[in-house]
């Protein structure tokens, strides 16, 4: 089974972020793998130990990115695929998915995994967008994939608890649920091995595809945080009916 995934690079969890126009100031922050991708990567890599193949994985990004790459190899990944790219981060779904769906269509291949969604922007839109521009079937929030011949039988989890129990043919594009399994870590072996493997290098110029924006963030910002403390006087059964109505009208919790 050849599998692709889908990985991306985003500010470390514990960096201070300081907000530049629409964007954070990168230059002086750590970068890691997407938590979530990181759980497609090792879903991957499973079914590869299980039904054999190769892994390849796909990353869109500056230079920087290369770091995550080089990660994904030292875990198991057999070869990688680097689309060059400096303004990635003001790029909306859309635009992400047609670069990763034009770098795709380029490979033969058997299954699309991706993380549910980023920690930077979260729009959780990717998986569903390539699945769109590939067309094909679609699958989110995964909790468990068996493989059978020329289909997977899936796990996605549902609301209150509830999961639902599908299947999918061949090829498919599946979005990945964080926690599905235990994430490994690179071994020494595997980061040595990693430096021989090859990471491809391309351009949204040479994978022939042109993005117009869709959508555009016009701010960031860090909520404000406030305090408001209200006595309320009167008799118990007086304050019990204004503690009600604000609850009611104005919390609107009740």
């Amino acid at each position: 089974m050849n599998i692709i995934v889908c990985i991306k690079q985003v500010p470390a969890k514990d960096a201070p972020l300081t907000i530049a126009g629409n964007w954070i100031k990168e230059s002086d922050i750590g970068f890691e793998m997407n938590e979530p991708d990181s759980y497609a990567l090792e879903e991957a890599l499973r079914l590869k130990e299980k039904h054999g193949g190769e892994v390849v994985v796909l990353s869109l990004g500056p230079e920087r990115v290369k770091q995550t790459i080089k990660e994904a190899l030292a875990k198991g990944a057999d070869r990688a695929i680097h689309i060059a790219n400096d303004n990635f981060a003001q790029l909306d779904p859309l635009g992400a998915a047609t670069y990763l769906s034009a770098a795709i269509k380029k490979e033969k291949f058997d299954l699309v995994l991706t993380g549910l969604q980023s920690d930077d922007h979260g729009f959780g839109q990717t998986g569903v967008l390539l699945a769109g521009l590939l067309d094909l079937p679609h699958a989110t929030i995964i909790m468990a994939i068996e493989a059978q011949e020329g289909k997977l039988r899936l796990k996605r989890e549902l609301e209150a608890g509830w999961f639902q129990h599908i299947e999918c043919p061949l090829p498919a594009v599946l979005s990945i649920q964080s926690g599905i399994n235990k994430v490994r870590y690179a071994t020494l072996k595997g980061i040595m091995a990693a430096k021989k493997k090859e990471i491809a290098a391309t351009t949204p110029e040479s994978l022939g595809v042109s993005v117009q924006p869709t959508q555009r963030v016009e701010k960031i910002y860090v909520p404000t945080k406030t305090k408001k403390t209200e006595f309320l006087t009167g008799t118990p059964k007086e304050a019990a009916t204004k503690l009600v109505e604000k609850l009611k009208f104005e919390a609107r919790v009740i």
